[in-house]
């Protein structure tokens, strides 16, 4: 098992930062790949960030590279998600996730084995 614990949302304005932290325990971090995802109201959780599990490999969605950066630390067990010029968009939960190194595959919800519990980011306009 692994246990994730996400921290850093909050209420921001149009064009501002946000870095969330992602806190892992249990089971060694550094065998899983991590991923950020995100969940508007009404609408499906969606992809929006993978990172291998050395740090080596990242993957983006279309709607913020350029904007949003994902990184580890696998000393400290932590992922985060820097965010950078924030839209009204990106208003959602964002859930950290862990998977396991197969099946392949970066995107899709139903891959990663362990999740947080979310936290909120709200995008002022």
């Amino acid at each position: 098992q692994v246990q994730l614990v996400e921290s850093g949302g909050g209420l921001v304005q149009a064009g501002g930062s946000l870095r969330l932290s992602c806190a892992a325990s249990g089971r060694t971090f550094s065998n899983y790949t991590m991923g950020w995802f995100r969940q508007g109201v009404g609408t499906e959780r969606e992809f929006v960030a993978a990172i291998s599990r050395t740090g080596a490999s990242t993957t983006y969605a279309d709607p913020v590279k350029g904007r949003f950066t994902i990184s580890r630390d696998n000393a400290k067990a932590t992922v985060y998600l820097q965010m950078n010029t924030l839209k009204p968009e990106d208003t959602a939960v964002y859930y950290c996730a862990a998977k396991n190194p197969r099946p392949a595959g970066l995107t899709r919800v139903e891959l990663y084995a362990y999740w947080g519990q979310g936290t909120q980011v709200t995008v002022s306009s």
